[in-house]
């Protein structure tokens, strides 16, 4: 029998090694994935690229000093303490 500071050591491994073998013996299930996979880059990537404009750089520029000035001055315009 194994000691309990054995377990904890393989606690780990085990836990890779299940997952491993749960996708390595899917069949239907690889085509679910892929599916997934394609629905979360369609939403990260190209919806974030459209309907998320990058507003600080827009408002304050791309240097960073001028990003910081611009949150600071929004941040006492709108009574938010920093």
């Amino acid at each position: 029998m194994a000691t309990a500071s054995g377990l904890k050591g393989n606690i780990f491994k085990r836990i890779v090694s299940f997952y491993v073998e749960g996708f390595r013996n899917m069949k239907e299930g690889r085509s679910l994935w892929v599916i997934i996979l394609i629905k979360l880059f369609i939403m990260f990537a190209v919806l974030k690229a459209f309907f998320f404009p990058n507003f600080l750089k827009q408002h304050a520029g791309s240097d960073s000093a001028a990003k910081s000035q611009y949150v600071q001055q929004e941040l006492i315009r709108r009574g938010v303490t920093p």
